[in-house]
């Protein structure tokens, strides 16, 4: 029977079907619950790398709890209740012959790790509002329109692609935000110190207060948006990028946004196999198993790239070890906390997804939304910037906000079985 939300569903209870989706209504409210939480998770790390925690720390944390999340929805959702023809449970998947669908669940999890590591450093470069307006807007434009293909058109294209364009126009407002606010704050600096600043690396190393000040005070000795607070700022957190060109963040930004693009196709290849790598009577993946092999592979990227980082690491960031990591209890709660959060949130909307189109799941990338708020509310992003870059911010905003309300009107209802 449908719920409150128009989930046709059943109960996960033994003797009742198996959880799913099936519905246009049900689909939607999935993908604002993931819209929340996948737009939430990246101020948590952006705010323990802005206290000095290193990334690699709170990215093995972060990994962790990721996979956990999976974890309990392949065993809830995936598992309890009695199977339908067609979805065999989570654990009788995982000793089926469906290994081509578990390579692109892989593939797709290997892409996200790696888009979400370089996002994490490209944060502290171009700040987290616009990396994460940029990466989600290359994710609809190219990740969109390859999963529109893939669904077998079954979203409205007159509705679906107005709604990419505008995210495609939300890339180059993106960009030029942050070229106006990267010089509002050369301004600010140069105006402080008397220091002529070049447009793409900046001496910021004269401009450093000094150190046995800088680590006696706290952000709250400085207004927001001010020289000073940028310059402590700088000073406290982990990864170090005065005197860096802001071509360099923005190039980590695209590199980022085109992995991105590819984690929700391959997902989608997972578990509706267009492309026929299945051999004959094999089952498909179910979207809950396909989730878990694409957080599996997520997660074994992850950490060995961040054991990696702990002893050669990059972006100015000090060396570490596994001993540091695992004495570090300096807001590790908030790095699994944004790992549950993404992972919760990933897996929302790939259930929204196998309900109404891929495509149409596409429209939680408007997690900028949420960062843009936590941006400005944590990290007094944009405070005390000119109108031109209020402007282009609100603009921004502005054709995000309706790209978002043309992909979720094109959400259309996939046939099962």
């Amino acid at each position: 029977m449908p719920g409150k939300w128009g989930l046709e569903l059943s109960v996960p209870l033994p003797g009742v079907d198996m959880f799913v989706v099936e519905d246009r209504g049900g689909a939607v409210a999935l993908m604002v619950a993931s819209l929340l939480f996948l737009g939430t998770w990246p101020a948590l790390l952006t705010l323990l790398e802005r206290r000095g925690r290193l990334p690699q720390h709170t990215y093995l944390d972060y990994s962790v709890t990721n996979l956990l999340a999976a974890a309990v929805i392949a065993i809830t959702f995936g598992q309890v209740g009695e199977t339908r023809p067609g979805m065999p449970s989570f654990f009788t998947q995982l000793t089926q012959d469906n290994w081509p669908s578990v390579l692109f669940a892989m593939a797709g999890g290997i892409a996200l790790s790696i888009g979400n590591l370089i996002s994490q450093y490209a944060w502290a470069f171009v700040g987290l509002s616009v990396t994460n307006i940029i990466c989600s807007s290359m994710a609809v434009v190219l990740g969109t329109t390859m999963n529109y293909f893939l669904d077998g058109r079954i979203n409205r294209a007159e509705i679906l692609f107005p709604g990419v364009a505008c995210f495609l126009v939300a890339i180059f407002l993106g960009s030029a935000v942050h070229s106006s606010n990267a010089k509002d704050e050369e301004e600010k600096l140069s105006m402080s110190r008397g220091i002529e600043l070049s447009s793409d690396v900046a001496d910021q190393v004269k401009l450093l207060p000094n150190q046995e000040a800088m680590e006696d005070g706290e952000d709250g000795d400085f207004d927001t948006g001010t020289a000073e607070f940028i310059v402590q700022v700088e000073k406290r957190r982990s990864i170090k990028v005065f005197g860096s060109s802001r071509w360099l963040g923005l190039g980590m930004v695209l590199l980022a946004g085109v992995c991105f693009s590819l984690f929700s196709p391959a997902i989608n290849l997972a578990t509706n196999d267009q492309w026929r790598a299945l051999r004959d009577g094999a089952p498909r993946l179910t979207v809950y198993t396909a989730f878990f092999y694409f957080s599996v592979s997520c997660f074994a990227l992850g950490i060995g790239l961040n054991a990696r980082l702990l002893y050669r690491p990059v972006a100015g960031v000090p060396p570490s070890t596994i001993g540091a990591y695992a004495g570090d209890w300096n807001g590790r709660h908030w790095a699994l906390l944004a790992g549950l959060l993404c992972g919760f949130g990933n897996g929302f909307q790939f259930m929204g997804g196998q309900a109404a189109g891929y495509a149409a799941a596409d429209a939680v990338q408007a997690l900028p939304l949420i960062s843009t708020f936590w941006g400005i509310i944590l990290f007094g992003e944009y405070r005390r910037s000119s109108r031109k870059t209020y402007l282009l911010l609100g603009s921004m905003l502005t054709m995000f906000v309706v790209a978002v309300v043309l992909l979720m009107a094109s959400a259309a209802h996939r046939k099962t079985g």
